[in-house]
């Protein structure tokens, strides 16, 4: 064999890159535990894995030099729960951004008289209104639409320079935060669909007062619904501008947490 296709391996050269790749692994998969769409019950744990080794195979060469092993000591036990810790971070901010949308799903419902339609939600792995289920769901085509999904690998690596030691100094006070701007976000979305519903249920409930023998309480509920779903049907592709402004925040919300 000559010596332009000849293949040497360094044994030391193996174990550093094998090393690199599992402490690389450790954020990444605590990243996709918690991440939007992938870290639900929908996806099995064995898909995360693979997918979580192999995007830390492909950013391992790109990253610092991992941190040295020196044995199972206090110094090694926190620096695996340190990455953990951020990994995590990283994931649920982008877990709570996509709550956004199921919060105004949510408020959505209970206008139009669906808040007793919940059915078993595989996103979230309980119970949850029908309604506050679509919008998840459109929310999380939006977010691999928008390519959301890359700026979430970007974030991760970009939390190599940002924080090259892990600091864990500005995750408990960007998550709190963070989660406001989601509930402010969540309204502003469900916004005027709920405005319009509370005008359609007081003109129902002022001609339930002045004309009761026309039983406006009966023919209430399918007129809100009507209502909801034509204003869903004319509202949706305006929404299509504040999800993907809401997904840029959260990524720079998501790398100002680990910096």
């Amino acid at each position: 064999m000559s010596a332009a296709t000849s293949i040497v391996l360094n044994g030391d050269q193996v174990f550093g890159y094998l090393e690199r790749i599992w402490w690389v692994a450790l954020r990444v998969g605590a990243m996709l535990m918690l991440a939007p769409m992938i870290g639900t019950k929908m996806i099995p744990a064995r898909v995360r894995l693979i997918l979580a080794l192999a995007i830390s195979a492909a950013l391992a060469p790109m990253l610092p030099s991992a941190m040295p092993v020196t044995g199972v000591d206090a110094s090694t036990l926190l620096a695996v729960a340190r990455e953990l810790a951020l990994g995590a971070a990283i994931g649920f901010i982008f877990r709570l951004g996509l709550e956004a949308a199921g919060f105004a799903g949510e408020m959505i419902s209970q206008g139009m008289g669906l808040s007793f339609a919940q059915m078993a939600d595989p996103l979230r792995g309980t119970q949850s209104p029908v309604m506050g289920q679509w919008f998840t769901l459109i929310a999380g085509l939006c977010f691999f639409a928008m390519d959301g999904h890359l700026a979430l690998i970007r974030v991760v690596f970009d939390s190599y320079s940002l924080t090259p030691n892990g600091s864990l100094a500005h995750v408990f006070e960007a998550i709190p935060l963070f989660a406001k701007s989601m509930l402010e976000a969540g309204l502003t979305l469900a916004l005027p669909i709920v405005i319009a519903m509370l005008v359609v249920n007081i003109a129902f409930g002022v001609l339930a007062r002045t004309a009761p023998a026309l039983n406006p309480i009966a023919i209430g509920l399918p007129a809100a619904l009507l209502t909801g779903f034509v204003l869903l049907v004319v509202l949706m592709p305006r929404l299509v501008g504040p999800l993907q402004e809401w997904i840029s925040l959260t990524a720079a919300s998501a790398a100002a947490a680990v910096r």
